[in-house]
């Protein structure tokens, strides 16, 4: 686990943004951990999030022109990325999109600069992988590139999905159906890690017999 996930893994536990307990998700699986992006509420949280963001974008090595962040939680990502993009020296357009379309004034749906060029989609969490697609879409349409979707956590857990990719996970669904790498800050790999380390205190390394019984249930191929 490099340096900077494991940063933002003890990151989010202070932030009180990842948690551990017992926890349904979406799909119905009870689950040991839990993490919720909406909890980076506040100017701080949100600047060092963004941080995260900007440095896991310019390690991957993608090539990219500009941020789109689909509604609603992608708007405050991409707009809090591009600003730290800027503190680093990379001052780059993003855009956004709305969910219904304005018919006075500029009209449309996408905000923003517009939508050319190799474009990074920033979002939360990938779960069912419909954000991603309707970003793609919309892209697309634009006659600009999707290149890359770059992602607070990665479960790394099967999504449940009937047929073929019924055993990967919806991170790599994305990543077969659209021929482009998602980026995570850290995934539950680094989780696990963080808890087998010195980093996690006495009443957080309990839980991770339970993490390790997750990941070998649900862990995705």
């Amino acid at each position: 686990m490099n340096n900077l996930r494991q940063q933002f893994i003890e990151f989010s536990v202070n932030a009180g943004v990842l948690r551990f307990g017992e926890f349904t998700t979406k799909a119905g699986r009870l689950s040991p951990y839990f993490f919720n992006a909406g909890l980076f509420n506040d100017g701080d949280r949100l600047g060092q999030l963004a941080n995260f963001y900007a440095q896991t974008l310019l390690d991957s090595g993608v090539g990219f022109d500009m941020l789109f962040g689909p509604a609603y939680k992608g708007i405050t990502l991409a707009s809090a990325t591009a600003v730290a993009l800027a503190s680093k020296g990379h001052n780059l357009p993003f855009a956004y999109n709305r969910k219904e379309a304005k018919d006075h004034g500029e009209g449309g749906t996408i905000v923003g600069a517009k939508l050319e060029g190799r474009v990074v989609i920033i979002d939360d969490v990938i779960s069912a992988g419909t954000s991603v697609r309707e970003s793609v879409e919309m892209i697309r349409a634009q006659g600009a590139t999707p290149c890359a979707v770059l992602i607070a956590l990665d479960r790394m857990e099967k999504s449940g999905a009937e047929g073929a990719l019924s055993q990967l996970s919806a991170v790599q669904e994305v990543e077969q159906s659209f021929g482009m790498p998602v980026l995570p800050i850290a995934n539950l790999n680094d989780l696990f890690a963080y808890l087998s380390g010195p980093g996690a205190s006495a009443e957080l390394a309990k839980f991770k017999g339970p993490v390790e019984a997750y990941r070998e249930r649900y862990g995705a191929a």
